[in-house]
């Protein structure tokens, strides 16, 4: 269990007063998928609020304490049916496909007018990682590249 010092607690409340409950327990209690969802709640925030439905003060704060535990949280505050938990963010890199290609991209068209005495037309269109612009402006998909009937057979 993480240990805060009541400096860091005191700022944690002040912090933790606007948030609003993301985890509320109700009569099934502390399951599997409460405890998983306080987890990512933790993860992803830092500092989150649970409500706990229930009139057991008593279980209130076994819960209280089975979580900090569990999921090696810090208690910062327990007000009524409000519990308050804190661990510090995970730095998380997500790691990108090895197949990924090319995102979405801006591009500009200018089209000239068909007589030439006009202005032309400019038009921005988001393209695909799969699509081009050719010379006359209109937008292609690229086609799937051949493979070899022979080097798929012997392969």
């Amino acid at each position: 269990m993480l240990t805060l010092t009541p400096v860091e607690r005191s700022a944690l409340r002040a912090e933790a007063h606007a948030l609003k409950p993301i985890v509320l327990i109700g009569e099934a209690g502390l399951t599997e998928a409460v405890m998983k969802e306080i987890d990512l709640g933790l993860d992803s925030h830092g500092l989150i609020k649970v409500r706990v439905f229930g009139d057991d003060r008593e279980a209130r704060i076994e819960m209280y304490e089975r979580i900090c535990a569990e999921l090696e949280a810090a208690p910062v505050q327990h007000i009524g049916k409000l519990l308050v938990l804190y661990r510090p963010k995970k730095e998380v890199e997500k790691a990108r496909a090895a197949k990924a290609g090319k995102g979405m991209r801006m591009v500009t068209i200018v089209k000239p007018s068909a007589s030439g005495t006009k202005k032309p037309t400019v038009s921005k269109v988001m393209l695909k990682g799969n699509e081009r612009v050719t010379e006359g402006g209109t937008i292609k998909r690229a086609k799937k590249r051949q493979t070899s009937t022979k080097k798929t057979i012997l392969g």
